[in-house]
């Protein structure tokens, strides 16, 4: 399965390390964990992740079953506790890395779901469907906090079930954690403040596929069927200092702790991504 250690040095550059071989199917994605561990978690069409261990040899250490159709992308939460796992027949999963069970399935969207992304402190978990929108989740809970829809007025679970122009392929959190960027078939590149159910700003894009931003923030990436990568600005604005505490907080405190807590329901809201 692995024939090379993975330390390198400078005559192994561009030589293969490891040759991890289980997937019976095209891999869709892959991911790793955040904690530099060299955990790595694939996504496959044969219905499957699997979870291999890159410090052992890339030994496979799990493999995550439940999906019943294609996986078409997994994201760690920054944390690594949690993977989200998305895919045909509406399939949101989340799992628990630390004892590779299943958490919760997601329910409510009506399409194929095909990308997935965390929120920097871990508090919110957004995805990307075909049935034209992309939901805001607590993690933590399963319940859908935010609505971002590109097709209006909004379709009929039917219609968006179906073929209708605006399927969305990509989502991807800024690193500030107060915008979201999504590409939809619709032609168009978009950013949304988590505060807003409208774009902040748009932008076009044909054939888009895959989007991801910048370390910094200041730039957006995106990926085309046609072979090409295009950048832009960003929207920039300073985090408040109530955001910017929001977000330590929530780093080490899931929504269950923050809902305990003896301060004012308002704030409880804030801390939750409620108001």
């Amino acid at each position: 399965m692995a024939s090379f250690p993975l330390r390198v040095n400078e005559k192994e550059i561009g030589k293969l390390l490891l040759n991890l071989v289980d997937h019976t199917e095209v891999v869709r994605d892959l991911t790793f964990a955040p904690d530099g561990s060299l955990i790595l978690v694939s996504a496959s069409r044969d219905k499957s992740l699997r979870v291999w261990d890159l410090k052992d040899d890339g030994n496979m250490m799990k493999v995550l079953r439940g999906h019943q159709n294609w996986v078409y992308s997994c994201a760690f939460s920054p944390d690594s506790s949690m993977l989200c796992s998305v895919g045909a027949s509406k399939a949101v999963f989340l799992w628990n890395m630390d004892k590779y069970t299943m958490i919760r399935k997601l329910e409510g969207h009506h399409h194929d779901v095909v990308a997935c992304d965390f929120s920097p402190d871990g508090a919110l978990l957004a995805t990307a469907s075909y049935d034209t929108r992309v939901y805001i989740w607590d993690p933590h809970t399963g319940g859908i906090l935010m609505e971002f829809g590109h097709l209006f007025p909004p379709p009929t679970p039917i219609f968006a079930g179906g073929a209708n122009d605006r399927w969305v392929r990509s989502v991807s959190f800024s690193h500030d954690g107060l915008h979201v960027a999504s590409l939809a078939d619709d032609k168009m590149v978009r950013f949304w403040r988590i505060d807003e159910d409208y774009p902040v700003q748009v932008a076009p894009l044909s054939n888009g596929l895959c989007c991801a931003f910048s370390t910094d923030g200041s730039v957006l990436a995106a990926g085309t069927h046609d072979g090409s990568v295009y950048f832009w600005a960003t929207p920039r604005q300073v985090p408040s200092l109530q955001h910017l505490c929001r977000m330590s907080i929530r780093r080490v405190m899931p929504t269950q702790e923050v809902q305990e807590l003896p301060i004012p329901s308002k704030v409880v809201e804030f801390l939750s991504y409620r108001i």
